[in-house]
């Protein structure tokens, strides 16, 4: 039967994965046991995909990631290279700890830089903006700007990836989509797309 996504020759995938079509899975990688990865993705070399993640459509992770147990990324989420996600908190060599996961779930298009690192049981908030090599101890709230150890709060993103910089009416406008959000009660909220005149 002839695959309907692309996996390299030096890749691995167990046995009762699911994986949509024209996802590709590169060099080294490997997707262990009844993982289920959407449509579209890119996994890049020498990713570790843990027994039962859930990957959504249109994700990409870069080189060198690995994605433990307990995690959930929904579509168009982002992984840098060589970020890391936990899934114990408090893990001992000699206690074991298997099946008691904390869940982490990575809201849809938020995007996770180089190297950092994501302690288990807090959510990324949906296009929330992890910079590279923050180590998020905290939930993270949608369109955020985090950045450091721990990871601190620093401004807010919009869904194409730019800063947000807000008026004294709370408004700030998207250079690149020409989007409008609002900032109200240290929430973020996207309303409507500028009507451009012509």
């Amino acid at each position: 039967m002839k695959l309907n996504y692309y996996v390299h020759e030096t890749a691995i995938i167990d046995h009762g994965c699911n994986i949509g079509s024209d996802t590709k899975i590169w060099h080294f990688s490997h997707i262990m046991i009844d993982c289920s990865i959407g449509k579209h993705c890119n996994i890049g070399q020498n990713v570790v995909i843990s027994p039962q993640v859930i990957i959504g459509d249109n994700v990409k992770i870069q080189n060198n990631v690995s994605v433990y147990t307990g995690v959930v990324c929904e579509d168009d989420v982002f992984l840098g290279p060589s970020c890391v996600f936990t899934n114990v908190v408090n893990p001992r060599s000699g206690v074991n700890r298997r099946g008691l996961y904390s869940k982490t779930n990575v809201g849809e298009g938020a995007t996770i830089g180089a190297n950092a690192t994501i302690v288990c049981g807090h959510d990324i908030g949906t296009y929330a903006f992890i910079g590279a090599g923050a180590v998020v101890t905290k939930n993270i709230k949608p369109y955020a700007l985090v950045v450091g150890n721990p990871a601190r709060q620093i401004g807010w993103m919009s869904e194409y990836g730019h800063r947000l910089e807000f008026d004294k009416d709370g408004i700030a406008v998207c250079p690149e989509s020409n989007e409008i959000y609002e900032l109200k009660n240290q929430q973020v909220f996207k309303t409507q797309p500028v009507k451009k005149e012509f």
